[in-house]
């Protein structure tokens, strides 16, 4: 690089490094990983996992047909 060159973006080159730094355009691994953390806290608090949706649809249908024979008991007694 000769000197013109150098004095004609060397002012733009400092400008754009300190628009970097100042919004914090690139995150350290720390933060990252207590965004990550965090993140995966409320999608624990908010979501459930594929083994307590199938168990809680296996209690639903335990339940359905339960109730089902109820009714048909009840049904049946009325006759």
């Amino acid at each position: 690089m000769d000197k013109d060159t150098l004095v004609k973006y060397g002012p733009v080159a400092v400008v754009v490094l300190a628009i970097i730094f100042q919004w914090n355009l690139f995150v350290t691994p720390e933060k990252l990983e207590s965004k990550h953390r965090l993140i995966m806290e409320e999608v624990a608090k908010n979501y459930v996992t594929k083994e307590e949706n199938k168990s809680q649809k296996e209690e639903l249908r335990d339940m359905k047909t339960k109730i089902d024979k109820i009714y048909d008991l009840l049904i049946n007694q009325k006759r």
